[in-house]
């Protein structure tokens, strides 16, 4: 099964290096969609099925904990994994989007290798409750074709 992604950054090379991270790291990938702000995410999400969101935090017209907020307010969108990808790091950031249910943070810089992680992480834990929920087992597998 390929996954869709959204890469929310306003750094245009930010998304760009991520997309590229995403697509070496060997976890299936259908569509990988891009937003400059979280604005522009709600939308994209409204617009098409988005399995996994990698968002930076700092952004104009909406940041990151604000779109974490509008995707946990939306019924049709608050299952959807939201993991941050972000230079802010302190506990107390990353104990606040946890709270509000971020499935993830990776501080930037990073190892390509942790996003491949997390990403496997996140995606087998939705994949496999999605499933349950309709009543399948399966999992989803990361290619033993990582460029890493």
């Amino acid at each position: 099964m390929a996954f869709n992604i959204l890469v929310v950054d306003d750094s245009e090379t930010m998304r760009a290096v991520i997309k590229k991270t995403v697509a070496m790291s060997g976890v299936q990938i259908g569509d990988i969609r891009e937003a400059a702000n979280g604005k522009e995410a709600l939308q994209v999400l409204q617009d098409v099925w988005i399995d996994v969101v990698l968002s930076d935090i700092n952004m104009p017209v909406m940041g990151g904990v604000e779109f974490l907020r509008e995707v946990k307010r939306d019924e049709v969108l608050r299952n959807i994994p939201v993991i941050f990808v972000s230079t802010e790091a302190s506990q107390a950031r990353i104990d606040e989007v946890t709270t509000l249910g971020a499935a993830g943070y990776v501080k930037k810089p990073f190892m390509p290798e942790k996003i491949r992680d997390i990403l496997l992480d996140v995606l087998t834990k939705a994949y496999t409750s999605r499933m349950t929920e309709e009543g399948h087992d399966v999992m989803p597998e990361a290619s033993n074709e990582s460029d890493f």
